[in-house]
């Protein structure tokens, strides 16, 4: 419905050649967002997305309003008229060999899948509409770091990359105070990636949530993201991997962009994009909007990481469907696929691992002592009934009512531990006064890993952990819980060698509140799983990157 409404100040008052973005407060009743040029009166589209009658009261603060700068408007305006020049044979075109089409819907996707060339391509897309600033805490002092050493071989990586960087124009010189060194970390395809250490820069940052606070509150520059090399300061013009409140920042950024389709037509979470349709031809006309919001937007697609037109599809650890949504069963392998127990430090593990969650499985205690009654000082003797058992308990800890769809308004716990061989983590919630699994995952370590000393170890645990469940931690609270003692140097080293700064770097844009020590007799759940590791188990959106863009 529409409504009229009475901006407070300092929007009391409008200029008829001034335009503003409106952005919603709560997810129901729900503002449209979008851009408004209002004059005397001002009116909004409100929905109810609930099945209840939902009030509005007076004076009740619905939306925030921002005004946009010249600037803002001049480069939307930019992309909406400018013509781009792409040949044809530059359109990268997805793989549409996984996709529930035919022959004839495959070409009428093609098809329009062409008509966007300036979506499509390998080159990095960029946007003016929303600008990143950094809050920083008060009374902050700037920090200057020098570059850490690189030998002359990374010199002309980090040359070529710059100077790529410089053409683009992604970075300038700068003349900050601030400075933050960089790093080179490797990719899976063997080529290194430019990455700044920002960990002085982030534990100074005022986190931020969407919505976001009004522009004049906070710092109008990204100049605190300045970063050093040998070749001198420079200081990025797009935001940079690693800041601590880039997910909120572009999350705001996609919902201004996909204002008024978000919910209708298309789901999205930070850079994951789901468009949804009853048919075909309506999924088509869909896309189409989608593409378009991000053609104006002057953002681009990688085609290779994007998946079309399935009936089921993963999404943020859930798999979705026509009939609803259900639980990814790759969450669970962890649990279902432990092995037999050979040994009493085994069973002990297993038992440990499903006891910590007895309250979730019925007649728990019965369906235990079939192995207890079994487990002699030395040895174990392996009966039906326990292989009855055993099954049993799997089968009751996997059940829908222990593993939750996460709540994004509360923190999570993150509990890891590795031992020799493997790494294992466990993803909770408590809330309500109960705790809840969301997820469970475990891996072998690499040759090279396993000569890790054991704090090194415990550290390639979280590490990985994090990266692992990236899709629910980015934004949120995390506790992370280790038995180990010695791991709060994780997030204060200065040692500036490849692995450490790689961990340090990526655990940094996380907003992590503590990492306490959980000793090893209590931290069985995960301790279970570092020991029993699934090799190559993808728990998130199969094998897809968590940066894909699913349509």
């Amino acid at each position: 419905m529409i409504i009229p409404v009475q901006p407070t100040k300092p929007f009391s008052k409008f200029s008829p050649d001034e335009t503003y973005s409106v952005s919603s407060l709560h997810e129901n009743p729900r503002v449209a967002n979008g851009l408004i040029s209002p004059s005397k009166s001002l009116f909004i589209e409100i929905s109810n997305f609930s099945h209840d009658s939902v009030e509005v009261h007076p004076q009740q603060k619905l939306a925030v309003m921002e005004l946009l700068t010249e600037h803002q408007l001049n480069s939307i305006s930019r992309l909406s008229h400018t013509p781009h020049h792409i040949e044809e044979e530059q359109i990268c075109l997805p793989d549409l060999s996984y996709s529930d089409l035919n022959d004839i819907q495959k070409a009428k996707l093609v098809t329009l899948i062409k008509q966007y060339p300036q979506v499509f391509t390998e080159k990095l897309g960029r946007t003016h509409l929303v600008k990143h600033v950094i809050e920083l805490q008060p009374g902050t002092q700037s920090a200057n770091t020098q570059p850490y050493r690189l030998p002359p071989s990374k010199k002309a990586i980090v040359d070529q990359q710059l100077e790529e960087m410089l053409q683009a124009g992604h970075t300038i010189p700068s003349h900050s105070p601030w400075a933050s060194p960089i790093v080179l970390s490797p990719k899976k395809d063997g080529t290194l990636r430019f990455c700044v250490d920002y960990r002085k820069l982030n534990a100074n940052t005022i986190r931020t949530a969407y919505p976001m606070p009004q522009v004049d509150d906070t710092l109008d520059s990204l100049r605190e993201a300045a970063f050093i090399t040998h070749r001198g300061l420079y200081e990025f013009l797009v935001m940079p991997f690693g800041l601590s409140n880039a997910p909120a920042i572009f999350q705001r950024l996609m919902d201004l962009i996909l204002a008024g389709i978000k919910w209708q037509s298309c789901l999205v979470y930070i850079d994951d994009i789901v468009v949804f349709s009853s048919t075909f031809e309506q999924h088509l006309k869909d896309l189409s909007s989608v593409f378009d919001r991000l053609k104006t937007a002057g953002l681009t697609l990688k085609a290779s990481k994007c998946d079309f037109c399935r009936k089921e599809l993963k999404y943020l650890g859930h798999i979705i469907t026509p009939d609803g949504i259900k639980l990814d069963p790759g969450l669970i392998d962890s649990v279902t696929l432990f092995p037999q127990p050979t040994r009493l430090k085994d069973i002990q593990s297993f038992l440990g691992l499903t006891g910590y969650y007895r309250k979730f499985i019925k007649d728990y205690a019965k369906i235990r002592s079939h192995q207890k009654s079994k487990r002699p000082p030395n040895n174990i003797e392996w009966s039906v009934e326990c292989t009855i058992a055993f099954e049993r308990l799997k089968t009751a800890l996997t059940q829908a009512p222990i593993l939750r769809a996460p709540n994004f308004n509360e923190p999570f716990i993150l509990e890891t531990d590795a031992c020799d061989y493997g790494l294992g983590a466990v993803l909770t919630q408590e809330y309500d006064n109960k705790k809840f699994v969301i997820a469970y995952a475990s891996r072998t370590q690499t040759a090279a890993e396993r000569n890790y000393f054991p704090t090194e170890k415990e550290a390639l645990a979280i590490y990985w952990a994090t990266k692992h469940f990236r899709p629910y931690l980015e934004g949120t609270k995390i506790y992370i819980r280790s038995d180990c003692r010695a791991l709060q140097w994780l997030l204060e080293t200065k040692d500036s060698s490849g692995r450490l700064a790689r961990w340090a770097i990526s655990l940094s844009a996380f907003n992590i509140v503590s990492i306490k020590y959980k000793p090893g007799k209590t931290n069985t759940n995960s301790d279970s799983l570092s020991r029993y590791p699934l090799p190559n188990l993808a728990v998130l959106n199969g094998t897809t990157p968590t940066s894909t863009l699913n349509f």
